[in-house]
């Protein structure tokens, strides 16, 4: 990277458990949001990106991709690409932003689309691994193939693993690893959009059900309806848009391990990999950020990551969110400021981003954070994962 790319726009969708519009809908509100606040017009995107594409059918995790979008806007790209390989949920920032360094593209439209909440109305086990892209059984994809015969039937059950390794390695105790889930429920409150906003105790915590031992039901994230939407622009062509543009500082996306949930490092998964890859392209250092908007797909993804990227020591992630003061929005390292996806909606990925702007451009309302120049975003769990550094840079 050589620091051309800046997030000159954002948008998204409502959100909603369920939603009463359909998929074309929700990400047409969030991308010409995004558009119209980055001050564009759709003949000025010529990029389209998206993570996992077009590859699902239709299905509700990604039920509109690059190739569907690109139609819906009638745009005339000269770029655009999706699919599930590569670095997890944030990957069509990435990508998008390559396509930028790379000269194919001046401002490209990264978007995230999901309908779980509306397709679990008619079946409550779509999301679990043997239905990925919509099918079951030998049709399903071959990767989940290997585990549903184990009674590995959710994501759940896989993550899982990580946090008994955790619980054992380092001391980590479900009292600890509460304040993730409250952190977010508090932050969620000042947030319009979020789906859970009433307030949580510890003891509410302590009291759900166990999904897959040790996470209980408020360490899962919350199935929604919604779009969210980045614009990313060239750095010379980002000088004639609306606001003061977010510079992406840098990028990770390293992937030593092996491509499986359960042959990889069970204390760390690939976020090291992908921190050591983000940190060696900038001279910034963790203590130079101001907030953490880092993947809660499972409560336990965040705490992995916040030791992946140094903002605490190795194993020392219990004891740093202990009382949940530090990673309060009044804390030393707020996380999730908008509820994350615990308690704000699975957005999966780009709901960060936009939240990590909306920080840094001033905008969080309610909850925003006093001081706010740098933002670091992570997403994925297991092999996948990726995470960008963003900073307020003028023009």
């Amino acid at each position: 990277m050589t620091k051309q790319v800046y997030i000159t726009g954002v948008g998204q969708s409502e959100v909603k458990r369920p939603s009463q519009k359909s998929a074309a809908d929700l990400t047409l509100d969030a991308c010409l949001e995004a558009i119209s606040d980055a001050g564009l017009g759709l003949k000025d995107i010529d990029g389209v990106a998206c993570w996992p594409g077009d590859n699902n059918n239709g299905a509700p995790f990604s039920p509109i991709g690059p190739a569907g979008l690109k139609t819906l806007l009638g745009l005339d790209v000269k770029w655009f690409g999706g699919g599930y390989e590569g670095p997890g949920p944030i990957a069509g920032i990435i990508n998008g932003a390559m396509a930028i360094e790379a000269g194919l593209c001046r401002h490209v439209l990264v978007f995230r689309t999901i309908t779980e909440s509306t397709a679990r109305l008619k079946d409550k086990t779509v999301s679990t691994l043997g239905k990925i892209g919509g099918k079951t059984g030998r049709d399903s994809n071959p990767l989940w193939m290997n585990y549903t015969p184990f009674d590995v039937h959710s994501a759940t059950m896989l993550i899982a693993m990580y946090a008994q390794k955790h619980f054992h390695e380092y001391g980590l105790t479900s009292d600890q690893l509460a304040q993730i889930a409250l952190t977010c429920r508090a932050n969620a409150a000042d947030n319009p959009k979020a789906i859970y906003r009433a307030p949580m105790t510890l003891d509410d915590y302590l009291g759900s059900r166990i999904i897959a031992s040790p996470l209980r039901m408020y360490d899962c994230d919350v199935h929604c309806d919604a779009s969210t939407a980045i614009i990313l622009s060239r750095k010379d062509c980002a000088r004639d848009t609306r606001r003061d543009p977010v510079l992406i500082e840098a990028m990770g996306a390293a992937h030593s391990q092996p491509w499986s949930w359960d042959q990889i490092s069970l204390t760390h998964m690939v976020t090291r990999d992908v921190a050591d890859d983000m940190w060696s392209k900038t001279d910034l250092k963790p203590k130079d950020v101001d907030c953490a908007q880092l993947y809660d797909g499972f409560s336990i993804l965040t705490l992995i990551w916040m030791e992946a990227l140094g903002l605490c020591g190795i194993g020392e992630g219990g004891a740093f969110i202990e009382g949940g003061q530090r990673i309060s929005r009044a804390g030393e390292m707020p996380i999730n400021t908008n509820g994350g996806q615990l308690s704000g909606g699975r957005t999966h990925g780009l709901g960060y981003v936009h939240e990590a702007c909306q920080q840094i451009w001033g905008r969080a309302g309610a909850r925003q954070l006093e001081k706010c120049e740098t933002a670091v975003v992570a997403a994925g769990g297991g092999p996948l994962g990726g995470s960008v550094l963003l900073r307020r840079a003028g023009l």
